[in-house]
Parts: structure tokens; sequence; C-alpha cells
């Protein structure tokens, strides 16, 4: 049977395949990145009380006004950013969505798209459902970012650079420097920086800086984010774009036609965390990531690993060369069917699987969790 040609490239997720293993062979899933700790109980109370005042019906197809409101005062806050929040904030279903709703606005059928690789599975099949190529640019885990090599991936039918940051699956965190580089190339070549900023406030070494803020930028950068890392509410699918007017009408075109909507009591719940939730929420949530990762990693590196702890974001790249050569995927399923602990092979994140000896954990779940993944991780090592 005739299927469309876009999508003959296209595999499954390997991430959410990886979750499915796991739930099949009673694994911890360190593949997937959601939380398995609550959400804050001022947010749940919230999504609550907008159920039970019957907030069901459609909201604004561009976002609960509330909810655009709290997200601009947030990013003067943070950042000292001025955003318009009726002509250039959009809600969407999750930052997945916004991606591919912000891609379908500003690219077109034979432009190029940078992307930095390693990069997160949709970014590539994002671009390709515009007609665009991806161009990869190799993203270094621990030395800076060649800005020369980046240059070279410029050209005149560049559209757009996606930038990650903080990054998954690497954890790097882009410096002043790097961003500055970045945005002199995007100037000079007119193009768009896509920014998948979800991770913003996890960050543990460094400081998060939306390349928006940097000269020149604010008019050629689309920042996207969301409540699913910050709140730990993936499964609420509130995802955020800010972009410049004319870019904005352009986005939320695409995104009506998309999904109409996001869910509007939950929008009117993240509005309420947005706007009561103190500061020290976001530094204590930060923290207990931190203490997290250096669970994870300790037990990693005593187990066999070899790693560089993440500079951000809540994965840990690991590479398993001291244990096997087998291939990545062969590797990951082993450790699903005879560990008992589920991480995802880097392979799924890079244009040449066969250069991989490496896996992805996810370091988002309880310390109790971690230990008990050290354990098994440590007694399949030392078999």
């Amino acid at each position: 049977m005739h299927t469309a040609q876009r999508t003959h490239g296209f595999t499954e997720s390997v991430i959410r395949g990886m979750t499915r293993l796991a739930n099949e062979h009673g694994a911890i899933n360190l593949a997937q990145g959601f939380p398995n700790f609550p959400a804050p109980e001022e947010l749940k109370e919230a999504a609550v009380a907008a159920i039970r005042a019957d907030v069901n019906q459609y909201a604004i197809t561009w976002g609960a006004q509330r909810l655009r409101e709290a997200l601009a005062r947030k990013m003067h806050s943070c950042y000292g950013l001025a955003v318009d929040p009726e002509t250039e904030i959009t809600i969407t279903c999750g930052a997945t969505e916004a991606m591919a709703s912000v891609l379908l606005a500003l690219v077109d059928p034979g432009d190029e798209v940078v992307i930095f690789e390693p990069w997160y599975e949709n970014y590539g099949p994002d671009a390709v459902l515009c007609g665009a190529r991806p161009v990869n640019v190799p993203l270094p885990v621990s030395q800076p970012l060649d800005l020369d090599r980046l240059a070279q991936a410029f050209g005149p039918k560049t559209r757009a650079i996606i930038l990650n940051t903080p990054n998954n699956p690497t954890g790097k965190v882009f410096t002043a420097e790097e961003l500055a580089g970045i945005a002199d190339l995007c100037q000079r070549h007119d193009a768009y920086a896509i920014t998948d900023e979800i991770y913003e406030h996890i960050v543990y070494e460094g400081r998060h800086i939306p390349i928006a803020t940097l000269p020149g930028m604010a008019e050629r950068t689309v920042t996207i984010s969301g409540a699913s890392k910050t709140f730990a509410i993936t499964g609420w699918r509130i995802g955020t774009i800010l972009a410049p007017r004319e870019l904005t009408a352009a986005i939320r075109k695409v995104h009506d036609f998309l999904t109409v909507g996001a869910p509007a009591p939950l929008q009117e719940a993240v509005a309420t965390a947005m706007d009561t939730l103190p500061g020290e929420y976001y530094t204590g949530m930060a923290e207990a990531y931190r203490h997290r990762r250096n669970i994870l990693c300790g037990a990693l590196i005593r187990a066999g690993f070899q790693l560089v702890p993440p500079q951000g974001a809540y994965y840990v790249l690991a590479d398993y060369s001291a244990l096997g050569h087998e291939d990545d995927v062969t590797f990951a399923t082993r450790l699903v069917v005879e560990a008992g602990v589920a991480t995802v092979p880097l392979s799924s994140f890079i244009s040449n699987p066969a250069e991989s000896r490496t896996v992805r954990f996810a370091f988002c779940k309880t310390e109790d969790l971690l230990e008990e993944a050290g354990r098994r991780l440590q007694a399949f090592t030392e078999r």
C-alpha cells in the first residue's frame, strides 16, 4: 500500500520503545525522561480548582490569557526579556508540538536547518516534514563548541539553526561565548535561531542564557519551552513559544490547524504555579537534581562506565566500552533483560549508529530508585 515518502526514513521512537521493553521486563526505567515523583502541591490544587470551576472548554487557540501574561512576567523577571503576551506568545500541546509548529511555519521545502548532533530525536524528522534538509554539526560533550566547524554548515540555503540548551542528551549548557558565535552566524546568514529551552531551570554548571537576550537576536529568535520538566508534569503537555509578532502570526496559524489548543484547566494551573511559586522553588529543584545526578554518576562509575557529569538537564551519557563491545542497541537491550535497568542507545541520537558505544541514562527519579538502579548495574557488571 502507498504511504507518504516523507515518512519512509522515520523510525519508531527508540525512547518510547525502551520504555515498553522496561515495562515488559519489570525494569527500572532510566530511559524515558519522566519523573516518578509528585508535581508541586500548589500546581495540583490549582488544576483541581480549575476543573471544579468548569474550565472545560476551549481556551483561546494561542493560549489562555492568564497563562500568557504569567509567562511574560516570568520571562521579564528571570531574563529581562520584554514579551507582549497578546502578540508574541503561543501556548502549545507540549514543546514537541511547539517545535513542529515553528518549523512548519518558518521553513520551506529546499531550505536547510542546522542541527547539533547528538540531537533530540524529533528535530530531524520535524525538518524533513517541512521538506527541508537537516545539516548535522557535531556537538562535543566536554569541549567548547567548534564555531569554525559550525560556520561551515551555514550557507545560502540555511533558514534556521535548532539550539537545545541545556542539551538533551549531552547535558551541555552553552556558554555566553558560544551563544555569541551562534548569534553572529545567524545575523550574517539571515537565519533564525530556534531554541529548545525546556530544561532552562535545571542547570548545575554555568548559567542558562536565552539567545534571545543577545544583541540583535530578539527579532530572529523563537524560544520554545514548557512546563513538563520544570514542574514534573510531562503528561500535561503545556508547551510555550515566544517569537516576534510577525513570526508568531504564522506559528499560531499552524498551531491552530495542528491541535487547536492545549488543555484549558491545565493552562490555568500552570499560570498559578508561575505566579505563586517562589524563586526558591527553582533553585531547590535544580539542587535536588544535582544530588540525583551525583548519585547516578557515582553508581555508573563504580559499575565501570566512563562519563562526564552533565552541566544541565537530567540525562548522562555513559560509555560502556570497558564492559562490552556489542552495538549500543544490543547492550541497552541486555541491560533491560539481564540487569533490570532501561536506558537509551546513543545511536538514536546520531547519524552514524556504528560509531556508538554509549547509552543515555535519565536521573529524573527518586533517590531510592536511582540507588537501586546502581546496585543492579553493579551486580550486572561484576558477573
